[in-house]
């Protein structure tokens, strides 16, 4: 199989697996006990932490580690609103947020909370699926508790102004979130330059392990209070607590340092690749359009390709090029049989969106796979346009 479904999960390099392994059968100890093994525990993951404070922009006392990034959305979110000393009642994001944020918006807003979904820039426009910046704006009011906008749209790959997001929140004393899960290790990011208070990543999007993610806690200079939404032990400072993970922490920071050192490389070669499959399919395919962003600019993940088929619906076109591993959308909307809510919120129909799929190209990928898969992806279009 040609995997190019990145943006879903990516293989876990080797390198990271032989980083992990100690920590799995030789030095075991529990990190919170007091013993020889307990203590090389918890030194390893104070080094991880430290590793990825630094490669983030970070203080380490303000790097949590969790199950994954829809954990670290929930913890954020949650606990900015959920906080006893939280008196704000309204929440501001995106209509073409993961549902690890729309989801927690939608039930915090059953307990009370107002909720405003932003629009993102139409199809057609070179920044389609970036947030409407004058919108959002004119959103955030004196009672906004909390902006959720996420760094890099997973669908369609646009990459929100991060920074310029962060001073509209902060001119009215709000919180920001970012779910950050496709930027971190595929883009350079430093969470202080771009004063962004609340951070959530997951390792098994940048070559690491699935079953670990990271919540940054304070990129600035303000003080974030969380309500823990786990608590028994309190691990963490009290805000995630559980038994840590000492192999878990090393293949996180140890991934995230990898990514960080061959970042500018991958990209350009990513990008790369990304183009030649693009071309090669425009060249097989009369009448295919990109979704998202132009391909050309920096709005767009350099791995990210979206786009609608004239005719062929995305699902048959998947089962048809079998050899070939990509997606219709979000691996965490598969158990909803509706289009992409990403695709409806720029402005497709549910047509277009239906006749819609997503690449992700990474790391492992070759040229010669690109060549391989486009041909195939295009043989799998034309049997199915004749079974029309």
């Amino acid at each position: 199989m040609i995997y190019l479904d990145n943006h879903s999960t990516t293989r876990c390099d080797t390198a990271v697996v032989d980083a992990m392994l100690p920590w799995l059968t030789q030095e075991y100890g529990n990190p919170h006990s007091s013993h020889a093994a307990g203590i090389a525990a918890a030194d390893i993951i104070g080094r991880s932490i430290a590793t990825v404070a630094g490669l983030v922009g970070a203080k380490p006392d303000s790097i949590v580690f969790t199950s994954g990034a829809t954990e670290s959305n929930n913890l954020a979110i949650r606990g900015v609103c959920l906080h006893p000393r939280q008196k704000r009642r309204h929440i501001v994001t995106v209509t073409t947020e993961h549902p690890a944020v729309l989801d927690v918006v939608e039930d915090l807003k059953r307990d009370g909370f107002r909720v405003t979904i932003v629009p993102v820039i139409q199809s057609g426009s070179p920044g389609a699926g970036i947030v409407d910046i004058d919108r959002l704006a004119a959103a955030i009011d004196d009672d906004t508790a909390i902006v959720s906008v996420m760094a890099a749209n997973n669908e369609v790959g646009s990459i929100a102004p991060m920074r310029a997001i962060a001073d509209l929140v902060h001119d009215r004393g709000a919180v920001l979130h970012c779910d950050a899960t496709q930027v971190l290790g595929r883009s350079p990011i430093d969470i202080a330059a771009m004063d962004i208070d609340l951070v959530s990543g997951s390792a098994h999007k940048f070559y690491g392990p699935k079953g670990i993610g990271v919540l940054v806690v304070g990129g600035g200079d303000r003080r974030i209070r969380l309500r823990p939404q786990i608590v028994g032990g309190g691990q963490q400072r009290g805000i995630r607590s559980g038994t840590m993970a000492p192999a878990m922490a090393v293949g996180l920071a140890r991934a995230l340092e990898i990514c960080t050192e061959s970042m500018d490389a991958d990209r350009v070669r990513i990008r790369a690749m990304r183009d030649t499959l693009w071309q090669r399919l425009c060249d097989g395919i009369a009448g295919i359009e990109l979704n998202g962003p132009a391909l050309g600019g920096d709005d767009r993940l350099a791995g990210n390709l979206n786009f609608r088929l004239p005719t062929i619906e995305g699902e048959s076109w998947m089962a048809a090029a079998a050899e070939v591993a990509f997606s219709t959308g979000s691996a965490c909307s598969n158990v909803d049989p509706t289009p992409s809510h990403v695709l409806m919120a720029m402005g497709l129909s549910e047509s277009e969106a239906r006749r819609s799929a997503r690449f992700g190209i990474g790391r492992f990928n070759t040229m010669d796979e690109m060549e391989r898969a486009s041909a195939i992806l295009v043989e799998a279009r034309d049997r199915l346009a004749n079974l029309a």
